[in-house]
């Protein structure tokens, strides 16, 4: 008997067991929890001086937000993820939909909490944020909204940074220079890896109803969009350096320019390689580079305000990578 007919055999984890922790982290997809953590870096590194405390409170916040909002989405995707990501606990009945539900709910309360404690304006703002996370998957059917969708998400968690940042510090929440650009390299930025994420499941989508751009329109059309969206990434993330550049030294010059060129060059493999992509089995080739290509542009903009901070994002960036090789289902990201 294989491992994963023993799996479907066992009866679902008792809520909070040993068991039940394994499988939810696995549901959580720690490696894509650095996604809304540099997106919420690049918040916090645009407002004033944050107290140590504060600031590793909300990054932890920030971090955490995408595995429990993951784990909520898959409650309400069990469908399509029979066919293209059979191994996830959910599918295999190894979780109970209510409790990783119920779990997810609290998780992303206790985010919502540290981003409130500091903000309180920020409680609307992270109640549609759930709200959002909660209702994705109606508009994942439909080829207009999807990846749209899910990167306004993302991209609030960055303002609700900002303004939680900005509290801990004891500021006025203003509109500071260059913001609107950072929310661009945000919002671009992750639309563009849902969409090559689509890239996957195009079978299985289209065998369960989820009308998205690769279903509808094809790959071809769709990997012209995932291009645009590319490109208004980049262009937004140089638009940030550059208005930094008169105050940056020459190691914060060095810093962003590295990693915007960087970034910029994973890019270039990653929408090449989509360019390429045939049948499911292959969209993982471009998908993971579109993922790092993301947090590279992501992390230029956070040094390009916070150049102390370009060891530790580096650190991150190695420590993403490791946990992304470890994934359970290469063809999956």
């Amino acid at each position: 008997m294989t491992f994963l007919a023993v799996a479907i055999s066992a009866a679902p984890a008792r809520l909070l067991t040993g068991r039940f922790w394994r499988d939810y982290i696995i549901t959580m997809r720690p490696y894509l929890c650095f996604v809304s953590g540099f997106a919420g870096l690049v918040g916090l590194a645009m407002a004033p001086d944050v107290p140590p405390v504060a600031a590793l409170a909300l990054a932890a916040a920030f971090f955490l937000s995408y595995g429990f909002g993951q784990a909520l989405t898959d409650c309400f995707q069990t469908d399509t993820d029979a066919l293209s990501a059979p191994y996830r606990p959910l599918v295999r009945g190894a979780l109970r939909t209510g409790e990783v539900m119920g779990v997810s709910l609290i998780g992303l309360g206790a985010c919502g909490f540290a981003v409130t404690v500091w903000q309180p304006i920020n409680l609307p703002l992270a109640a549609l944020c759930v709200l959002g996370l909660a209702t994705y998957t109606p508009f994942k059917r439909r080829w207009w909204a999807g990846p749209f969708y899910n990167a306004w998400i993302v991209t609030l968690l960055s303002l609700v940074a900002y303004l939680a940042g900005a509290g801990a510090a004891g500021a006025r929440p203003a509109w500071p220079a260059g913001l609107g650009a950072a929310l661009a390299v945000v919002f671009f930025g992750y639309a563009n890896f849902v969409l090559a994420g689509y890239f996957k499941d195009v079978e299985a989508d289209r065998a369960t109803g989820y009308r998205t751009l690769p279903v509808v329109f094809g790959r071809a059309a769709a990997t012209r969009v995932s291009d645009a969206f590319a490109g208004l990434t980049w262009l937004a993330a140089a638009a940030v350096v550059a208005g930094q550049w008169p105050a940056l030294g020459i190691a914060g010059r060095a810093a962003a320019a590295g990693l915007l060129g960087a970034g910029g060059l994973v890019s270039l493999v990653a929408q090449a390689r989509l360019h390429r992509v045939r049948v499911d089995a292959e969209a993982h080739r471009a998908v993971v580079p579109v993922l790092h290509a993301e947090l590279f542009g992501l992390a230029a903009v956070a040094v390009a305000y916070r150049p102390e901070w370009m060891f530790a994002l580096l650190a991150l960036q190695g420590t993403f990578a490791t946990l992304l090789a470890r994934r359970p289902a290469p063809a999956q990201v």
